[in-house]
This record gives C-alpha cells, structure tokens and sequence, in this order.
C-alpha cells in the first residue's frame, strides 16, 4: 500500500475547501464566479466585502490571513515597507501559538491585527458558544503578544452564516470579507494573482491574500505598483470600515448612512 504525504499547508487547503463548500450550502450562502460570497435571501445579516468610500475616494485596504507557516513573512514585511504600504494580518490562534515573535513584528512593524479564530474550524458548524471561544481565545492570544484586542474578524474560509455573524458582532467585532480575491491558496503564478486582483477593483475593496503560500511574497511588489499606479491608497481595514449609521447591501458592501 502507498501512502502520500502532504504539507500542513496543503492539508490547511485541502480541508479548508471542503469546510467551505459544506458550509455555504447549509449556511445559505453561495459563491460567485468571481470568488465573491454573497447572501441569498433569508439571510439577514452579512460581514464586510468592501465600502463605500466618502466621495469615492480611492481608498483600499490589503488583508493576509496568517494560518500556515512564517517563512514568507519577513520578506512580505520588507515589500510592504518598501512600498509604504500597512496591512490588516488576520491571523490564527493556532499561528500565534507556534509563532510569538512573528506576530509581534508584524505588530511593531505598524501593521493591523485582526482576528482569524483560535483553530480554523468551520464556524457555521459551531454553536455560540464554541463560535464565542473561537474568536475571544484568538484574541486573547494576539493581546497577550501585542498587547491589544483585536476589533476585526474574519471568517476561516470565508464561511458564515447568520449566527456567526451576529456573535461575532455581539462581541465587539465588525466581520471582514473580500470583493478582490488573488486565490493566492491556489499557487496562481504572480501574473494571475496580479490579473484578478485588478480586474475587481475599486474604491473601498478589501483584498485576500495568505502567507504560506506558493507565489504571494513574489507577487506582492508587482500588485502594490499596479494598485498605486491607478491612484489607489491602502489603508488598514480598520482605517477603511465605518464603525456607526452605515447600512450593508445585499452584496456585502459597506454605505455610510447621510443624515
């Protein structure tokens, strides 16, 4: 008998699919063509995809989810500083546990902390309290190293449903999606990650990237050049959501609500 060993990293992938496809076919959610998860009737509460910038203004945000290894890490760290750019990590209770000093500097290095659960399940399987301890011993986790409490979550896998959402808002945490999926997980080569991230940009889009993965730390320089070269700034997501009168459409994005 022949056995096949595979990676952590692959085996994150492989997992996380399957939870995904599970997921938003008992949530009541479903997935785009474009990588999109959007909410389908009956579905009354929905995270964050992107904004509605104030005046349009040409603002976007780059989120890393941190769940595999750290290698890539100092090398993407060194191409954010070059381009001057700050991004949200969302990372794993389980990445901060094997990865301390990874997460502090990211931390020190002026970049965003937001929370990616404490073991990566599938959340929508979850009861509330087992969705609760997920998120809070994450966060417990990057405060300890950091020193400060997340404020953003995101989904592991990108799946939800209405009960993962309003707990996660119930504790204090505004949910954070992507309408710029690079599929970066897929080892996409540099000039397909490059090419998707564009085609689905505006203002107020919120990107997804990993570590870990195949082909991200080579790619980002060119996708920050071609993101700034079309006059766009990045902000932290934090810098980029609104916090109060705001509404969310059907399809995720954030409106500021004009008294």
């Amino acid at each position: 008998m022949r056995y096949m060993l595979i990676s952590r990293r692959r085996f994150y992938v492989l997992v996380c699919a399957l939870a995904l496809t599970f997921s938003l076919v008992c949530a009541g959610v479903k997935t785009a063509a474009n990588g999109i998860v959007t909410t389908i009737s009956g579905l009354s509460s929905c995270p964050i995809y992107s904004v509605e910038t104030e005046n349009n203004a040409p603002l976007v945000s780059m989120g890393i989810n941190c769940a595999w290894e750290n290698d890539d890490i100092p090398t993407i760290l060194d191409t954010l500083d070059k381009y001057n750019v700050k991004a949200t990590f969302f990372i794993v209770g389980d990445f901060c546990d094997r990865y301390p000093e990874t997460v502090k500097e990211i931390y020190e290095r002026g970049h965003e902390i937001g929370n990616h659960s404490d073991t990566h399940p599938d959340m929508p399987s979850l009861s509330k309290e087992e969705i609760i301890a997920e998120i809070e011993n994450c966060s417990d986790k990057l405060k300890s190293v950091t020193g400060v409490k997340p404020t953003l979550f995101r989904c592991p896998s990108g799946a939800y449903n209405e009960l993962v959402i309003n707990t996660a808002n119930e504790l204090g945490y505004s949910c954070i999606q992507w309408d710029c999926d690079s599929l970066d997980w897929k080892s996409l080569p540099p000039d397909e990650m490059l090419e998707r991230i564009m085609k689905n940009l505006n203002c107020g889009s919120i990107m997804l990237f990993h570590n870990g993965t195949e082909h991200t730390a080579e790619a980002l320089g060119q996708i920050i050049e071609s993101v700034q070269s079309k006059g766009y700034t990045f902000v932290k997501v934090s810098e980029l959501i609104y916090y109060d009168n705001y509404t969310i459409d059907h399809a995720g994005r954030q409106h500021k609500v004009v008294d």
